[in-house]
């Protein structure tokens, strides 16, 4: 049977609240009494858990992550950057996914504040760009009271630390990759327009054609948003109705796969019958043989570059907020050309 704290005082002739202080070394305990606290704790090999230590110190090593969509690998990969700094730095992650809804957000955070969490990192479902729910989704963050980092998506007016990604200059780069190479017909199938990083990256394909001056024709603009399913079915559209554009932008990493699945059922093999380039690198792409060409952003350093965030408002909970921007970096495999 497990020991109790209850029990070590009894053996030691001491009271709960001395073996609670040298289990946690805090107070006053003469020397003597603590031996003899030690020595009944070595002999029975009890060890006092670390939800009731932190409990009792009112502190925690646990940190949340809260993400809108387990199974897309750019949260994969992330997750991966915020495991690899909280396990050297002995932190444990308790993970929740609100697959974008609203109410399995809500539960999320109010699950994060029964956990008595040290710190969180959070991917908002959306913006929160309607003023009655960004100012619900504040009062909650500020009712956790603990440190927090948003990730990818942030929230406006934040007073919140962040790592985010250059946006607008990504899909601005990537389109004006497509208008070097000559491509005249240019079109986008654009992320989530409900969310800030979706309508600036369809803001910034849509600067770059006025900059070159190309014209950005309706009919090759595609409103997706961000899934493979909603990428597939307008890719499906365009190539039945047999009018592509010479060069396509995709707007995330699903966006991009749900175009090569219909591009794959149709035949049609970009960087030959169309030019592609996509935003984020997709690593499986890679291996199958696909090259298509992408600006990309390094994922794992995001989740580690929230998490040392989160490390440095533990350390000094009065700095000034920080946002981190994740820049891109250009990666051409070919398929940003049409033969």
């Amino acid at each position: 049977m497990r020991l109790t704290i209850n029990d070590i005082a009894k053996k030691a002739n001491v009271s709960k609240s001395t073996v609670s202080r040298v289990l946690n070394n805090s107070g006053y305990v003469n020397k003597e009494t603590r031996e003899k606290i030690e020595k009944v704790i070595k002999e029975n090999a009890y060890y006092p858990s670390a939800q009731a230590r932190s409990l009792s110190k009112r502190e925690s090593n646990t940190i949340g992550v809260i993400i809108p969509e387990a199974d897309n690998s750019f949260f994969g990969e992330v997750l991966r950057g915020i495991s690899e700094i909280a396990d050297e730095n002995g932190m444990t992650l308790i993970f929740c996914d609100t697959n974008n809804n609203v109410i399995k957000e809500k539960r999320a955070l109010d699950m994060i504040i029964m956990q008595r969490v040290k710190g969180l990192i959070f991917t908002p479902v959306n913006d929160h760009s309607n003023d009655e729910v960004e100012q619900k989704l504040k009062q909650k963050l500020r009712a956790l009271n603990i440190p927090t980092v948003l990730l990818d998506r942030g929230i406006e007016n934040s007073e919140w630390d962040g790592v985010f990604f250059e946006n607008y200059k990504s899909a601005y780069k990537a389109t004006e990759i497509l208008i070097n190479e000559g491509h005249k017909k240019i079109g986008v199938i654009t992320g989530d327009l409900n969310l800030k990083i979706g309508r600036d990256r369809y803001r910034g394909f849509l600067d770059a054609l006025k900059d070159y001056n190309i014209p950005a024709l309706k009919k090759y603009i595609y409103i997706g948003n961000f899934s493979v399913e909603k990428a597939y079915q307008v890719s499906k559209q365009f190539l039945e109705d047999n009018d592509l554009p010479d060069a396509l932008l995709t707007s995330n990493n699903r966006t991009t796969l749900g175009l090569l699945k219909a591009l794959n059922e149709k035949n049609v093999l970009p960087g030959k019958d169309i030019a592609v380039i996509g935003i984020d690198n997709i690593e499986v792409l890679d291996i199958l043989g696909y090259k298509i060409s992408c600006v990309a952003r390094d994922t794992v350093e995001m989740g580690r570059l929230a998490m040392r965030l989160l490390l440095e408002r533990f350390e000094n909970p009065k700095k000034e907020r920080e946002n981190c921007i994740m820049p891109f970096k250009i990666n051409l495999k070919g398929s940003e050309k049409k033969l």
